[in-house]
């Protein structure tokens, strides 16, 4: 089916292409527009039937914007040089060195110790770790190293307790794996890519800038409540897991604390670069005082630079070296540059204004149903696309359509952004999603079945809190 599925996807994204181009005429939209709205259907199409891999269907504009006259190569290829693409880079670097020292590995043992052995309580305590070092390091390498973990504890729990208990717990344990990487993404403008998306076309449309910690001012409630919420589901509704108190399972933890050691200069090194360069983007506002023109695309290059210079505790060799870097997932970054590239062709061929002009659908909807109807759509459209690709799609289209509503373009551009982080129910739809399937705990039934209620509970949670706490933080008229 997916082998169909690309077949058909990889004739018809160029098919489109040209009939748009060649066909498709309208009053008021000019030749670049219409070579703009062509390379769109085209990278849809591929994004989202996966017709190449989605980084390469990024790069499309590169070739298909100057050929069309949508736009010069060397204003096309500036976006995928965007600053936003240099802090995501810096975030990556400090990632790496995270990894590499096994920071994160003893941030997640030392959380779930703290939180306590009874199922509940170390389901939450996977929760809170999954979701902690999600904020800062990729949602995917997040759920790669929750994994063995979690797994660890399940093989310890099999040894002393009844078969179903341990079936039901390792279900919801997997899930909650993936459920918290995709949630604590939501909560700090690098925690994942459509945050930096949205960041990228709001600088690009209106001038305006989302700092880190404006961001966090909004998502961190926002994650927290649904973790919370995610974690009483799993654990009273989806899955009847009671309150059983697991033997050795703390034993198991110390022993894998043990296995890391104590913890070394370098670990120390790397955790004050850490710490520092979260201190500076949360309290940049202050910063800047001291430090005219420093943003956050510069504290992260500058945290990713030092990381290169602070030595290790191996001789000659700095915390990280150019081939730590090789993990670095490139393919997202020419991903969010296409993504930039298409929101700058919607801007200056003005298809953006145009689409505002033509929309009459939504005219006399009142907002609140509207972002309903926003989020619900995202949400599940993500559940087969990549939610990356999702946002570059849509982003530039909600521009006009917020115009032509009259409403504040934050309410529509921050709802499609964190319901395209929501999605649950498939393996497909989120990498964290896929990591855990691979587990063998899991079957796409149980996945489908859990996160279809979950799906629903985000869609209700996201749009009252965009629709009556988001104002209220942003002070939005």
């Amino acid at each position: 089916m997916q082998y169909f599925t690309r077949k058909i996807g990889l004739i018809g994204g160029p098919l489109s292409f040209l009939l748009i181009l060649f066909f498709f005429k309208s009053e008021g939209l000019s030749h670049e527009a219409t070579g703009v709205m062509a390379v769109t259907s085209w990278m849809a199409i591929w994004w989202i039937t996966e017709a190449i891999p989605i980084a390469a269907t990024a790069l499309l504009p590169i070739v298909l914007f100057p050929v069309t006259g949508a736009m010069e190569m060397g204003s096309t290829t500036a976006s995928y040089g965007h600053k936003y693409v240099f802090l995501y880079l810096g975030g990556f670097m400090l990632a790496a060195a995270i990894e590499k020292w096994n920071v994160h590995r003893r941030i997640a043992l030392n959380i779930i110790q703290i939180v306590g052995t009874d199922t509940s309580r170390i389901i939450l305590g996977f929760m809170v770790a999954t979701a902690f070092l999600s904020m800062w390091i990729s949602n995917t390498a997040t759920s790669v190293m929750m994994l063995p973990i979690g797994m660890a504890i399940i093989s310890q729990f099999k040894q002393t307790s009844d078969r179903e208990v341990v079936k039901s717990f390792g279900k919801a344990l997997m899930l909650s794996i993936a459920y918290s990487a995709s949630i604590g993404g939501i909560a700090t403008l690098i925690g994942t890519p459509p945050n930096l998306v949205l960041a990228g076309v709001v600088k690009e449309y209106y001038g305006t800038e989302i700092s880190f910690s404006q961001w966090m001012a909004f998502g961190l409630p926002l994650s927290c409540v649904m973790l919370y919420i995610c974690w009483k589901y799993l654990t009273r509704f989806a899955f009847d897991i009671g309150k059983t108190t697991m033997t050795g399972g703390m034993e198991e933890i110390r022993n894998l604390k043990l296995s890391l050691g104590a913890p070394g200069k370098d670990e120390k090194r790397v955790l004050i670069v850490f710490i520092v360069t979260a201190l500076l983007w949360i309290f940049r506002s202050f910063v800047e005082k001291i430090i005219p023109g420093i943003d956050d695309t510069s504290i992260a290059m500058i945290a990713g630079l030092s990381l290169f210079l602070i030595p290790s505790s191996k001789k000659w060799e700095p915390l990280i070296d150019w081939q730590d870097t090789v993990r670095i997932p490139w393919g997202i970054i020419l991903l969010f540059g296409g993504g930039m590239a298409l929101a700058e062709g919607f801007k200056v061929t003005g298809l953006a204004s145009w689409i505002g002009s033509q929309i009459t659908l939504f005219h006399g909807v009142s907002l609140l149903v509207f972002l309903l109807i926003l989020v619900t759509t995202v949400n599940f459209l993500t559940e087969i696309t990549s939610n990356l690709a999702t946002t570059a799609m849509l982003l530039p289209i909600l521009v006009p359509i917020a115009a032509s509503m009259d409403v504040h373009p934050y309410y529509l551009l921050i709802s499609a952004t964190i319901a395209a982080s929501c999605a649950f129910m498939l393996p497909v739809a989120t990498p964290p999603n896929a990591v855990i399937f691979g587990s063998g705990y899991i079957r796409i039934p149980d996945m489908i079945k859990a996160g279809i209620w979950l799906n629903a509970i985000s869609i209700i949670l996201i749009t009252i809190l965009v629709y009556f706490f988001m104002p209220l933080i942003w002070s939005l008229d």
